[in-house]
């Protein structure tokens, strides 16, 4: 299979896949698409729409962040019960994508709305060092002619990408 050229721009869904399993990240370059067919997702997709119902998104075209408060910090809401490093890398990416455009970021938060926990974000340096870091690792994943290695089974649980890998085993 030949890869597509990478796309133009990364956005926030490619950092999350990059850091959760790059061969997710892959196969969603590919234009694998099996998300429609997960009931985690489905249910992300109704924490997302019943929780801060007064914020509104901001779409850039290659990410939509969930919102941005006055003094440019970036809200992300999540529907998994724990902190992942995939979560706070995408919005560092956020970060990365509004001061491009010229905003001055101060930083993110990351909701947990199901067991009412935030995690801050900060945005400096080194944060900015590492989105920008993220973001030519998940260029030099999309443009691979194959993908990675899959990650053990039990790092796959709740993947909707699981049947592709582990489908014939």
């Amino acid at each position: 299979m030949t890869a597509p050229p990478a796309p133009a721009a990364v956005g926030g869904v490619h950092i999350k896949y990059l850091h959760h399993c790059p061969r997710q990240l892959w196969l969603y370059g590919q234009g694998y698409r099996p998300e429609h067919r997960s009931e985690l997702v489905a249910f992300g997709e109704v924490v997302d729409a019943t929780t801060f119902t007064r914020r509104r998104d901001v779409d850039l075209g290659e990410a939509k962040i969930d919102w941005v408060t006055t003094g440019a910090v970036v809200h992300e809401t999540k529907s998994s019960r724990a902190p992942s490093p995939a979560h706070t890398a995408q919005v560092r990416h956020y970060c990365l994508l509004l001061e491009r455009r010229g905003v001055a970021v101060r930083g993110g938060t990351v909701h947990y709305p199901l067991v009412r926990r935030t995690v801050d974000v900060p945005w400096d340096d080194t944060a900015r060092t590492r989105a920008e870091e993220s973001e030519a690792r998940a260029r030099t994943v999309l443009a691979a002619p194959e993908p990675p290695d899959r990650l053990g089974r039990a790092d796959c649980r709740g993947c909707s990408y699981r049947d592709y890998c582990w489908g014939d085993d």
